[in-house]
């Protein structure tokens, strides 16, 4: 019952697992326990009939009000026990489920991101998370002990008469046959929900993170009105799923109570035939009141673990993604970067194709060409922040994807140009380089980045929050906040993908000093449209068309009249020069 399928089918863990088997257990005992309520209700029924008939006083009565007693403690304890198995167990599990969550999203590549937008995976963490929650703690134990306890009291109705057993229980295998056969439309009624949610949570994530470009462009009634359509169709597809779904467990319920009508005319039909006793019939009326309770819930519970399996496929989804594995150990010989005939696609379209050079340690490698060309590719490909699908990247004769990308990446200072900061202080988002490092390190890391001369401007200097992703800081000082980071680290390898593209030219000017300084020995890899940010290479890589046209020192390179590297270094010239008036 609870095999590998099943743990697919509900996202549960191994310990999920076993937290449903306590749940099925006491959810058993409880429904035994109070269905021998019903006993003693029976046997004091059996007691006063037997006064009626004889005239006799009611005996037992100290017995009656002992079993009473027993039952009101056993019923007590069997559902306190039901209650943790049931809640207490799951709800501690939901936290470990997150984190595992979290932990294996780590360790995929970035290249899995790319196909999955921000909006999918918070609903993914979050919203299928908690709907699977209520599954796990109100359903799985709950429905699967029902089935159980009544298959128990169905063999022990049979057994005592197989007529009034059927005309009492006949309802419930047709209830849910019936639900059972709606799946297939309940699944796919929440697939069309789950994707009209996304969509609006896309919509709404789209125009808070463009609020500036929709109110410069007069655009904030066109973006309300296609928000607004996204909602009204998403209530649409809830109504029409709920719909759906409420008529089909509607239709099981009066279908189920129609075993109290059947149980009442079968048994007054065995009594007048003299085949039954009233006793006979009490009893069954006994228990219609009892078994019919699990399933009320249960009918309600079925539709919604049918729609519960999209959030679980959704979940597995990330449990199975390949994740970029390795060993946890790295010693390479030095940190020379090696690529040798590396290929690479992304979603089918091929990027980098037997691409080959090497950034020696101790010098600076400049990436350069047309947008486009693969450069960023490349910076991404030698840190494992993807994993190539030909040839291979060595770090110190050391293949990458041998190691394990966490372990790697310890030698690795990045700063690209889509910088990512934090709400917190400034003083925090540059210590994230090296979470031990001591004031005066990061405000050295600070200087060398030319951070100094606006953080005393700030209110509270280095104890200033910025706001998130530092929403209060221009797009220069972001950028060297982002740059002091990488200093602070003072890793072997330093990969620059435009870290000066936001930076003025005096400024630029200052950092390229403070890089020169403190990148000596490493082995730097520096991505740039602009080429005085290049000028300074030792060697230059000239990427067009997903592979190397060109590759040398920038003097050698620039002497190649028909070169690309020549044409890019004359345009942005021309365009520097007219951009100042002067003619050529």
């Amino acid at each position: 019952m609870f095999g590998e399928d099943f743990k697919r089918k509900y996202a549960l863990t191994d310990q999920g697992i076993r937290n449903t088997k306590q749940a099925t257990i006491w959810t058993v005992i409880v429904n035994l326990v109070v269905m021998g309520g019903m006993g003693i209700l029976y046997i004091m029924m059996g007691e006063f009939m037997k006064t009626l008939t004889g005239g006799a006083v009611l005996p037992r009565i100290p017995l009656f009000l002992l079993m009473t007693v027993v039952f009101v403690i056993l019923s007590l304890l069997t559902h306190i026990q039901q209650y943790r198995a049931t809640y207490g167990l799951v709800y501690g599990e939901v936290k470990d489920v997150r984190i595992s969550l979290a932990e294996r999203m780590r360790k995929l590549p970035l290249g899995y991101f790319g196909k999955r937008d921000l909006a999918d995976l918070t609903e993914t963490i979050m919203g299928d998370v908690n709907r699977l929650e209520h599954v796990w703690s109100h359903c799985l134990g709950y429905l699967y002990g029902s089935y159980i306890s009544t298959a128990i009291i169905a063999v022990s109705l049979l057994i005592m008469d197989w007529r009034m057993a059927i005309a009492c229980l006949w309802g419930v295998p047709v209830a849910f046959i019936l639900l059972f056969g709606s799946r297939k439309l309940s699944k796919r009624k929440s697939e069309i929900t789950k994707e009209a949610g996304i969509r609006v949570a896309d919509g709404i994530q789209e125009t808070i993170d463009n609020i500036r470009e929709i109110r410069a462009t007069n655009q904030e009634e066109n973006f309300l009105d296609e928000l607004n359509k996204k909602i009204d169709y998403h209530e649409k597809t809830m109504l029409a799923g709920e719909l759906s779904c409420g008529i089909f467990v509607n239709a099981a319920s009066v279908i189920m109570r129609l075993g109290v009508a059947t149980t009442i005319l079968t048994g007054t039909s065995l009594i007048l035939s003299g085949q039954i006793d009233f006793m006979i019939l009490f009893m069954f009326l006994l228990v219609i009141t009892r078994i019919y309770a699990p399933f009320d819930q249960a009918l309600a519970l079925i539709a919604e673990m049918f729609m519960s399996q999209v959030s679980a496929n959704r979940l597995m989804e990330i449990k199975d993604a390949e994740t970029a594995e390795g060993t946890e150990t790295f010693r390479p010989e030095g940190h020379t970067i090696e690529f040798e005939n590396v290929g690479f696609a992304y979603d089918n379209e091929e990027v980098l194709q037997g691409v080959s050079f090497t950034a020696k340690e101790g010098e600076v490698t400049a990436l350069v060409g047309p947008s486009g060309s693969g450069k960023s590719t490349c910076a991404r490909l030698c840190a494992r922040l993807w994993d190539i699908q030909k040839g291979s990247i060595k770090v110190g004769g050391v293949d990458i994807d041998s190691v394990d990308p966490e372990v790697l990446l310890k030698d690795y200072s990045m700063v690209f140009q889509d910088v990512v900061l934090f709400d917190d202080t400034v003083m925090e988002n540059i210590r994230l380089g090296k979470r031990d490092a001591t004031d005066e390190e990061v405000m050295k890391a600070a200087r060398a980045a030319n951070c100094e001369e606006f953080v005393h401007k700030l209110p509270q200097g280095y104890d200033t929050p910025i706001g998130e992703n530092g929403a209060k800081l221009s797009g220069g000082e972001r950028q060297r906040i982002s740059i002091a980071r990488a200093l602070l680290k003072n890793a072997p390898i330093v990969l620059l993908d435009e870290a000066t593209a936001s930076l003025d030219v005096e400024n630029e000017t200052k950092v390229q000093e403070a890089l020169s300084r403190l990148l000596v020995g490493k082995t730097v890899l520096v991505i740039a449209h602009r080429m005085r940010t290049v000028e300074a290479a030792d060697k230059i890589v000239v990427l067009a068309d997903g592979h190397v046209a060109e590759e040398g020192k920038p003097g050698d390179l620039f002497k190649n009249e028909n070169g690309i590297f020549h044409r890019m270094a004359m345009l942005q010239n021309a365009s520097a020069a007219w951009s100042i008036g002067v003619e050529f």
